[in-house]
């Protein structure tokens, strides 16, 4: 189970900057499938996005969304040794349909006469899937060959990340939007940090490159004992050795 919310800071070419956080979002995941052997996981998720939690400038709506979802990770360990220095790439990705819990925005205009007009933005249901290519440094020094890496750069992760929608309904239906975000991740003992480029796929997406940093925090190793408890097999423990 999971709680998040992103901060957006909005500049426009033209107007003011604007900040905020995004709707908070809650989530649920199980994992159904796992193998070791061939560094394999599925998993089925359950996501809602809160309505009226974030700010609205930012683009925070103010209605319900729910979104189930499937994701996938594969890790390349399992290739043969004559191509060993491809065993650190993996790949990961999601494929979920977001569905609004309102179907229209209503919008009340005045028009050149004085008159009222009701106008109505559909809320189409959203195909939304993604990817990511990354390159564990510490897998290859510990798993394949010792390079002889320092730290900080043994525990760095290469990522390319690629986020897109879909909209299934309505005039834009079909129309993909999204972004590809390369970029790097150090992860330590207690947290991870990253910070990624946002570069638009097309002229729908955007005009210009954005940036996009990460802040994760291990709450399963700074209190394993409070989040690694379950009620099938009690504490589990810290989830990497000490």
């Amino acid at each position: 189970m999971s709680f998040g919310s992103t901060l957006k800071v909005l500049d426009p070419d033209e107007g003011r900057t604007v900040s905020g956080f995004d709707n908070l979002e809650v989530a649920l995941k199980y994992v159904f499938f796992k193998s070791d052997l061939h560094e394999t996981i599925l998993a089925l998720g359950l996501s809602w996005d809160v309505g009226g939690t974030g700010r609205a400038k930012v683009g925070a709506e103010s209605f319900d969304t729910v979104t189930p979802q499937l994701f996938f990770g594969k890790g390349m360990g399992d290739l043969p040794d004559a191509v060993r220095y491809l065993k650190p790439f993996a790949v990961t990705g999601v494929v979920g349909l977001a569905v609004p819990t309102r179907e229209h925005n209503t919008h009340y205009v005045l028009d050149d006469d004085g008159n009222v007009e009701i106008e109505r933005e559909p809320n189409p249901n959203v195909l939304q899937w993604g990817l990511t290519l990354q390159y564990s440094l510490q897998y290859l020094q510990s798993y394949v060959q010792d390079i002889g890496l320092p730290r900080p750069f043994s525990r760095m992760i290469p990522i390319v990340e690629f986020a897109m929608e879909t909209p299934t309904q309505g005039r834009e239906a079909g129309r993909t939007t999204g972004t590809i975000n390369p970029g790097i991740i150090w992860f330590g003992r207690y947290f991870q940090l990253g910070v990624e480029a946002v570069i638009p796929v097309n002229e729908r997406s955007g005009k210009n490159v954005g940036v996009i940093g990460q802040l994760h925090f291990y709450l399963d190793d700074i209190w394993p004992k409070i989040f690694t408890w379950t009620p099938f097999h009690g504490v589990l423990g810290p989830t990497q050795p000490q």
